[in-house]
């Protein structure tokens, strides 16, 4: 027999210790945020989409339908990535103080929430919407006859966002899994670009406060 059909050493189960992520706490508070971040999300992009689509053509109709798709197969593509993602080369990268790389550490160190927020969140959320802006356009094009959702115009714009939404993400994903470390470095010099300033000043005024603080202790 091969080694690879034989079983363990006397039938006893094979134990696999589980991979440390967060705490029971830090995961608690974390699915209570996101639960009512993505409450808001959702009403907001709702609405952002259904006076969008209420002012526009067909064609503009279209067009924001595709953009709603793209933007859902790239969420999902960044949080594949942070999943598949090797924390050791950015470790190598912030010792010698480049661009974005400590994000990149912080992106993959919680890669759950990551992964959580951009598939999950971003994606249903996008899916929903597609799917609603679709049917919306079918509505649209068919003068506001109800039972053409039915028809085989309708039916086709359904498919055609569903496969669009799914063959996007599976090409992002064999993207991602290739190139899991550069597409986490580039949002993360992004998120560096966009936060950035807003960390800096935030440690500057702590500085500034705590110099302030040494002063008054040294002259009392």
């Amino acid at each position: 027999m091969e080694d690879y059909y034989k079983h363990p050493a006397d039938e006893k189960k094979v134990k696999f210790r589980a991979n440390v992520i967060s705490s029971k706490k830090e995961t608690r508070v974390w699915t209570l945020l996101i639960t009512v971040i993505t409450f808001f999300i959702s009403i907001f992009m709702s609405f952002f989409s259904n006076e969008t689509l209420g002012n526009a053509t067909t064609v503009v109709s279209f067009l924001i339908v595709f953009v709603i798709i793209i933007i859902s197969i790239l969420f999902d593509l960044i949080g594949t990535a942070a999943t598949a993602a090797d924390e050791a080369p950015f470790h190598s990268m912030a010792s010698r103080k480049l661009y974005g790389a400590k994000q990149a550490v912080k992106l993959i160190r919680n890669a759950d929430k990551v992964s959580n927020f951009c598939n999950d969140v971003v994606g249903d959320i996008c899916g929903v919407i597609s799917g609603t802006a679709a049917a919306f356009i079918v509505y649209k094009f068919s003068g506001g006859n109800t039972g053409a959702q039915n028809s085989i115009f309708g039916l086709c714009i359904t498919a055609m966002v569903a496969s669009l939404t799914v063959g996007g993400k599976a090409l992002g994903k064999s993207i991602a899994l290739q190139n899991s470390n550069y597409i986490i470095y580039k949002v993360a010099v992004v998120i560096r670009f966009l936060f950035g300033k807003i960390d800096f000043k935030t440690k500057k005024k702590w500085h500034n406060n705590k110099k302030c603080t040494n002063k008054g202790t040294e002259k009392e």
